[in-house]
């Protein structure tokens, strides 16, 4: 199947589709005589796996990664498990940085509704952020 009809089927542009083939997630396709790649019907199952695996938070890097495993003729089950455990810790560190700044944001918000203008120094860049109190 050509480019643009793989395009359509995975819902993805034929751009990106050749990205992948840059950066060796997807294998350069036989060439038909006259030049243009001729993707076999599989391609529709790795593309469809890369989206799913990017919709779950894998990196590009790490979605390489399993399937250099499964074309080595490795089932990847233990690597895509400890990075799928990975990203649940990357994720649990993130949100407790989120709980942190929404905290931080809302003492903010209070001093913003309560800094009265007329008020602020000129030395002082913004009295809310960075005055005597805000620390």
């Amino acid at each position: 199947m050509r480019i643009g009809e793989l395009a359509t089927t995975c819902g993805l542009t034929a751009k990106t589709i050749r990205f992948y083939e840059q950066t060796g997630l997807l294998p350069e396709p036989p060439r038909t005589p006259g030049g243009y790649r001729d993707y076999p019907a599989d391609a529709t199952i790795r593309l469809g796996f890369i989206r799913d695996a990017q919709t779950a938070g894998l990196t590009l890097a790490e979605i390489r990664s399993i399937l250099t495993l499964r074309d080595s003729g490795q089932a990847p089950c233990s690597h895509v498990g400890d990075l799928i455990q990975q990203r649940l810790v990357d994720i649990e560190c993130r949100m407790a940085e989120l709980r942190t700044a929404r905290t931080a944001l809302r003492g903010l918000a209070e001093r913003a509704t309560a800094t009265d203008p007329s008020t602020c120094s000129e030395v002082d860049i913004c009295s809310i952020i960075g005055g005597p109190t805000a620390k």
